[in-house]
């Protein structure tokens, strides 16, 4: 009997004739998997990259090593403003005090020249008038030379800012507001000033 090739049955394929197009292949490791890119998650965003904050984050220690550094400055900053007020503290103490024993100083000729009046006014009373004057004078040069000078002049206007008037008068021969008698002398001027001079000025019309 005469041997025809086997015919292929249409609706099984041969496994060696040829794959259709529509047919479904095995996925190969080589092929990109679905689903977006990496990094283009929903997540991307949450996950920050090697480079996120300019590079890694410090560790724990790091962080307390900074934290003890910055205490230590701090400490320090506070122990040099103490000694600074400390020594502030005694430089105006100590100038304070070398001022006042100036100004002590300064008077001790004037009480000599007292105890020195005192002491001839029993076999010369007369002559502790003129001692007592001249001490006086003594007193105020030397307020002159502090700064504090003497005012008890008579016959000029009314200055409020030197004159305290204790009185008024009636004197048709000097100007309204004109300084008639000084009861008792001012020293100093402006912010310098000890105390007005007590006066007595002529009264306005």
């Amino acid at each position: 009997m005469p041997i025809h090739p086997r015919q292929s049955d249409p609706a099984v394929p041969d496994p060696a004739g040829p794959v259709p197009e529509d047919a479904a292949r095995a996925p190969r490791g080589d092929l990109p998997r679905s689903g977006p890119p990496a990094g283009q998650g929903p997540d991307a965003d949450e996950r920050p990259g090697p480079d996120a904050g300019g590079g890694p984050a410090p560790s724990e220690d790091q962080h307390t090593a900074e934290l003890r550094e910055l205490e230590d400055r701090w400490r320090r900053a506070l122990a040099d403003l103490d000694n600074l007020r400390k020594r502030h503290t005694r430089e105006r103490e100590r100038e304070r005090t070398a001022e006042r024993s100036g100004t002590a100083a300064a008077f001790l000729p004037v009480l000599d020249n007292l105890e020195l009046a005192l002491a001839h006014a029993g076999s010369d009373p007369g002559a502790i008038v003129e001692g007592v004057r001249a001490v006086r004078d003594q007193g105020v040069n030397v307020l002159e030379l502090l700064g504090y000078p003497r005012h008890a002049e008579t016959g000029v206007a009314f200055d409020p800012a030197r004159h305290e008037v204790v009185g008024v008068v009636q004197d048709p021969g000097v100007a309204p507001g004109t300084v008639v008698e000084v009861l008792r002398p001012g020293y100093g001027d402006g912010e310098r000033q000890l105390r007005p001079a007590s006066v007595t000025v002529a009264k306005r019309e």
